[in-house]
């Protein structure tokens, strides 16, 4: 999961870069020594890798924990950090090989060994949680070390091999600090990243302060950081008024943001173009409500996204139509070609072909918060007019929503999704593979085919074919109806620098280059 935030570009290469200068973090300039406080509606599910593929996870790992490979500010290449080089061996892309840098410690002064390295991946395979990232890794069959080196083997091709292991999912753990089959639960992290976790009040706050051990790809001094857990945009809002917060980001409520005047002398604030995207996701497992296709495709014939895009979200979002968003290779419209209009007519032939007893009753899930309480209420709306659905909506807390829909406890629901590396594969096999990180027991061979065809090349430009295929099955399995992409904001006090950097195309949420002015 994961954050995204500029627009992607429209050529991705799989490239490695060795030999990268690493520096060891040094004291800050004198000056204000406050730490700067950071809003969020983003939740963590877990501080423990293994455990959590979200968001507000994954923007924590990136500062405490450390990967064999990272993105520079807005690159779409990934670089070592933790690793002196990596590199497939050999034309196949079905081995991948990676040095450790021998001068690394975790946070508590031990040695950062290749043996941890395997360990951390093994482990996270091993656990495979419902909410963690091992459905990133379908093809990984072993890892191997050597001495310093580490060398992944896979059961097939995988171009994208090294961006995967750049993201949270490559977190690096101690291996006597985290039980092998169980995850960490104590509220505390053994890392190496820029940042060392200091105290954690689950959904309340983190303290971070800089990591005077790490060494690795970030050469910039950060300076202590409090981040502050908000349940909804509302209390993100009054808490950035009240002036408890001097940066916000993910999210403040949409009118607030439609309001926002990047020229305010008071304030900074950033709009990015952003990949994330939101779905309206069906569980189609047999026996289940929406199991025949027929019918998603009746509820895809009636969806409306413009008041989606202009009464719920204030011009905010862009409607989407298409499981790859606007600005990423082999983005097409297959939603848009099928299903042009909202078409209750069409909708009502489709019920009818299904033979389903109509209305036909549907629990609507979602995260528990105003942000989406209007959302839901609006596709709800435009359902029950029909009369060929009675819609139920139910808010549930987040770490419960997710588990619940791994569970198939719920008929729909709706998922945001940031895109966890550059490359529209974080749309594909996460989404709609095999074992997909939705838990809608949706499963095709063509699909999967498809998206092992997208793995073979190197130079992505040349996947973008299999993309659209891609896309245009979702559009005619309707595992999934997307919904709208968004417009990324940041906005912080007019003496906090980086600010920025938090919304950079990478993924990866830049805590250390925060600052006063």
């Amino acid at each position: 999961m994961r954050s995204i935030r500029l627009r992607i570009l429209a050529i991705f290469a799989v490239l490695v870069i060795a030999g990268v200068v690493a520096w060891q973090l040094l004291p800050s300039d004198e000056g204000n020594s406050d730490p700067v406080v950071v809003g969020t509606t983003d939740a963590v599910t877990s501080l423990d890798p293994a455990g959590a593929y979200d968001a507000g996870s994954w923007a924590m790992y990136s500062n405490v924990y450390q990967s064999l490979m990272t993105f520079k500010s807005g690159g779409i290449v990934p670089e070592p950090d933790a690793a002196e080089s990596c590199g497939f061996i050999g034309a196949k892309l079905q081995t991948y090989q990676c040095k450790l840098r021998d001068d690394l410690t975790f946070s508590n002064g031990d040695k950062i060994t290749a043996e941890d390295v395997k360990y951390s991946f093994d482990r996270m395979l091993e656990i495979k949680t419902d909410v963690g990232p091992s459905v990133l890794f379908p093809s990984l069959k072993n890892v191997v070390t050597e001495g310093r080196v580490i060398t992944f083997n896979l059961s097939s091709r995988d171009a994208t091999f090294p961006q995967k292991i750049a993201t949270g999912a490559g977190a690096i753990v101690e291996k006597d600090a985290y039980a092998e089959r169980k995850l960490r639960n104590d509220g505390q992290v053994t890392g190496s990243g820029p940042y060392v976790l200091k105290s954690y009040e689950a959904g309340v706050k983190a303290e971070l302060v800089p990591n005077s051990r790490y060494k690795g790809a970030v050469t910039k001094t950060g300076g202590p950081i409090t981040v502050r857990y908000y349940k909804d945009s509302e209390d993100l809002l009054s808490a950035w008024k009240s002036g408890q917060v001097d940066v916000t980001h993910r999210q403040l409520p949409p009118s607030t943001l439609a309001a926002l005047n990047p020229g305010d002398s008071d304030k900074r604030v950033t709009e990015a173009d952003s990949a994330e995207i939101r779905n309206l996701v069906f569980n189609v497992r047999k026996g289940a409500p929406l199991a025949d296709r027929k019918v998603r495709q009746a509820i895809a014939s009636v969806i409306d996204r413009g008041p989606l895009v202009s009464k719920v979200y204030k011009g905010t979002v862009e409607p989407l139509y298409s499981l790859i968003p606007q600005g990423t290779i082999g983005h097409s419209t297959p939603f848009f070609d099928a299903y042009p209009t909202p078409d209750a007519k069409r909708a009502k032939a489709l019920m009818q072909e299904a033979g389903v007893q109509t209305p036909l009753a549907v629990t609507f899930a979602y995260r528990e918060g105003d942000q989406y309480t209007d959302e839901t209420k609006e596709i709800q709306r435009q359902l029950n007019a029909t009369g060929l659905f009675k819609v139920t909506i139910k808010a549930v807390e987040w770490t419960r929503f997710q588990k619940g829909y791994a569970a198939g406890e719920y008929d729909m629901y709706t998922v945001g999704w940031l895109p966890d590396y550059p490359d529209p594969d974080t749309f594909s096999q996460p989404l709609v593979g095999r074992d997909s990180s939705l838990h809608n027991g949706y499963t095709s061979k063509k699909m999967d085919d498809l998206i092992s065809a997208t793995l073979q090349y190197s130079d992505r430009s040349r996947a973008s074919g299999d993309f659209k295929e891609l896309q245009k099955l979702v559009g005619e399995d309707v595992p999934l109806v997307p919904l709208w992409q968004k417009k990324d904001y940041v906005i912080a006090k007019a003496d906090v620098s980086g600010s920025q950097y938090l919304s950079d195309g990478t993924g990866v949420w830049r805590l250390w280059e925060l600052g006063w002015i």
